[in-house]
């Protein structure tokens, strides 16, 4: 299984249209346009577009896609570091625009940085690697193959002579590109950078308060905005008391915008007031008093959704899915097991608000955006406004924050209109209850599970019912989805329960919910059948075989003998099996996701009470090579954390078309209390390494809530945790 890589025209095309002194396929080939470049001060050694080595040896690598605290921003160079054998003490790291003819692909989302990555990365570092390689051979009239690196050095053993990068740089650059196939990676025993322990390249700035994130850039005679939309779904405008609000202290404009009805068009009807800071707009916009037509959304409700499941949990739906004979299965079953469970819609509730810095320029847009996408962003701004992709210039800023809602772009459509109507930079900033009230969620639903179980407790056929709350006839759960392709006797159906409330993805779409559901009712049918879990999770995984070919899209297989491994030690590291105490549990859970394995082991607490307490989670890790080991731990803790904070506290409601919640008062997150115990255990397989942004979240809900079940005797079929009686049964 190989990351995505260049072919040899691709790697010149992609790495030769950056900026720098001098570039991949377009380097100078006399020694008069050498000197010449040197005169102008030009003499960096840019090899590729994201390498340039300056001639005091100061190495600066470019980051290529948008952090948001995922550590994007210090692995992807240390990939580039190791195969240029570069000393990380020189490193410099800048983040880059948004250039995909110079980078390739940008963007932060599906756990995808990594493993689109690893190979161009490896070989961009080699390309360099080898020139200066080449450079020093020639200085010296040996082979290359005499020398060696190290550092940011070229060393002659023999001959005890080294040479500094910087000090070969101008050389190098005069030097022929060489070839893909005589580019030698290094083999993973000779890595001395990957593996190790980094802290992020931001960590000081954050810190110290520097200007890093969309919410701290400033410019020259900017402007503060903030933009007006309908509580309920669909809404269009009617009036607004827009004078009163031009009147008020620091306003300069306030106007209405027409936008369109759906979210997905990123221009919702509302009103943008412009302001000469931040807090004259706020104080505006409480002021502001609209009147809207307010559409059928109106008549919903969380309520009327879940009605509207009862009645259809028991109907078959339209099936998605059919292997085997499942009638057949049930008709001979030795037991059945039958459960449904509901989720509700989640939000993202990233620290940093939804913010934009925009500067339309007269035929032509700047921006600096905390975008996951910024590609997506530029198509849909363009389209929007009505301008050529190619006047769409874009700044990538640190995201405080992403998790799937800044892969949308409507704040930064926002953000462009409402500068190019007051012909100035603004900056968009959107309160916390803008935030809560105008996401995409992830969806709300129900699952309607059942089981055949045989007289030995096999499970022989599995029927799942998904009710997605989604007027979109696509959305739901994809026929592949787990345990798809585990039983003989499978099928899959689908309901959708019309709804309005926009949706989008959230930290591992789809797995979240799902893996609950499937891995909750998986230990269902381990007390039904008098099973212990471990050994039906195992039994149902089955031989070894990779599930799913590797496709031309690069996507990987789900490999039954990486996750039977990842199962078995979560469940040794945690003392699976060991008697525990009254009123103590321990639940099991896998799961893959994004193209990670992993398995979680939850110990839980529950007092006569019912309080909860989630002591400690035991996690099991697979996703190939680990790049920067601080970094990976983080990722898990964080997707634990996240789960942990959704499937116990979280839920967003809605009450006549319009969102319940409005802050962390009423959607809160988990407080330090309440965060468990964390132990990691990576599995280094020989793999190419993949993300670690999704994996950890989705088996963390139904590890915790099989927990609970083993401590109370009580199932969880509903969240969020806070909403159920958990006194022990």
């Amino acid at each position: 299984m190989n990351s995505p890589t260049l072919d040899r025209r691709d790697f010149l095309r992609v790495t030769g249209l950056a900026g720098g002194a001098l570039l991949l396929g377009f380097y100078l080939k006399s020694g008069s346009a050498v000197s010449a470049a040197e005169a102008s001060g030009a003499a960096a050694f840019s090899p590729n577009a994201f390498i340039k080595i300056a001639p005091d040896g100061t190495i600066t690598l470019i980051a290529k896609n948008p952090d948001m605290g995922q550590g994007v921003k210090t692995a992807l160079p240390m990939i580039l570091a190791e195969e240029l054998d570069a000393d990380w003490k020189s490193v410099r790291i800048e983040q880059a625009d948004f250039n995909e003819a110079a980078y390739g692909i940008q963007y932060s989302g599906g756990s995808h940085s990594i493993w689109r990555n690893w190979r161009p990365l490896r070989e961009a570092g080699a390309a360099a690697r080898a020139l200066l390689v080449a450079a020093a051979a020639q200085t010296w009239g040996v082979s290359a193959g005499e020398c060696s690196t190290e550092n940011g050095v070229v060393h002659h053993r023999a001959s005890s002579r080294h040479l500094g990068y910087g000090e070969l740089a101008a050389k190098a650059a005069a030097l022929p590109v060489p070839k893909k196939s005589e580019l030698r990676l290094k083999a993973p025993k000779d890595f001395k950078l990957i593996g190790t322990r980094l802290g992020g390249v931001d960590n000081l700035a954050i810190v110290t308060g520097q200007p890093l994130f969309g919410l701290d850039q400033k410019r020259p005679g900017m402007l503060f905005a903030v933009f007006v939309k309908a509580r309920v779904f669909g809404a269009k405008f009617r009036s607004a008391n827009l004078d009163r609000v031009k009147a008020m202290p620091g306003v300069r404009d306030a106007f209405v915008v027409e936008g369109r009805i759906s979210p997905a068009d990123g221009l919702l009807p509302g009103v943008a007031i412009v302001a000469e800071n931040t807090w004259a707009a706020f104080k505006a916009k409480q002021a502001l008093q609209i009147s809207w037509d307010e559409s059928a959304t109106a008549e919903k409700s969380s309520e009327d959704y879940a009605a509207q499941a009862a009645k259809l949990v028991g109907e078959p739906g339209r099936v998605t899915r059919n292997d085997g004979d499942v009638d057949a299965a049930f008709a001979s079953a030795g037991k059945r097991v039958e459960a449904t469970y509901a989720y509700p819609f989640l939000a993202h509730a990233t620290l940093e608000p939804q913010n934009c810095t925009a500067h339309w320029q007269g035929d032509h847009l700047e921006f600096w955006a905390p975008a996951q996408m910024p590609g997506g962003g530029r198509t849909l701004v363009a389209k929007t406004l009505g301008i050529a992709e190619d006047k769409v210039t874009i700044h990538l800023t640190r995201i405080g924050g992403g998790f799937g809602r800044r892969l949308k772009a409507d704040y930064m459509v926002e953000a462009a209109w409402i500068s190019k109507v007051v012909n100035a930079p603004v900056k968009l900033v959107w309160t916390r209850e803008d935030d809560l009230q105008h996401d995409f969620y992830r969806r709300g639903g129900h699952h309607s599970v059942k089981a055949a179980l045989d007289a030995q407790g096999r499970i022989t056929g599995w029927w799942d019912h998904q009710l997605p709350y989604s007027s979109n006839p696509g959305a739901g759960i994809d026929p592949e989805e787990f345990p798809a392709n585990f039983f003989p006797n499978f099928r899959r159906s689908k309901s959708n329960i019309p709804s309005s409330v926009p949706g989008g993805a959230w930290r591992a779409p789809g797995d979240n919910a799902d893996a609950w559901v499937f891995l909750s009712f998986l230990d269902e049918c381990a007390h039904a059948a008098g099973r212990d879990m471990l050994e039906l999770c195992l039994e149902v995984l089955g031989p070894d075989r990779l599930i799913g070919a590797q496709d031309a899209g690069g996507d990987l297989p789900f490999n039954t003998a990486r996750m039977k491994h990842v199962v078995k030690l979560a469940a040794e590291k945690a003392g699976w099996g060991r008697k525990m105490p009254s009123g103590h549990g321990l639940g099991l859970a896998f799961y893959y996701s994004h193209y990670g394995h992993v398995a979680e082991v939850a110990e839980v607490s529950v007092s006569k009470d019912g309080t909860l307490k989630v002591n400690k989670v035991t996690a099991a890790v697979d996703v190939g090579p680990i790049v920067n080991r601080s970094g990976a731990e983080a990722q898990i803790q964080g997707g634990i954390i996240d789960g942990l904070s959704a499937a116990w506290l979280q839920e967003i409601t809605i009450e006549r078309g319009r969102v319940a919640q409005g802050n962390f008062g009423d959607y809160p997150l988990l407080r330090f209390p309440d965060v468990p115990q964390v132990e990691i255990h990576f599995v280094e397989s020989d793999n190419i390494p993949t993300g670690l942004g999704e994996p950890g979240l989705p088996p963390l809900a139904p590890a915790v809530c099989n927990a609970i079940f083993a401590a109370t005797g009580k199932r969880i079929r509903q969240l969020p945790l806070s909403k159920q009686d958990l006194r022990p049964a």
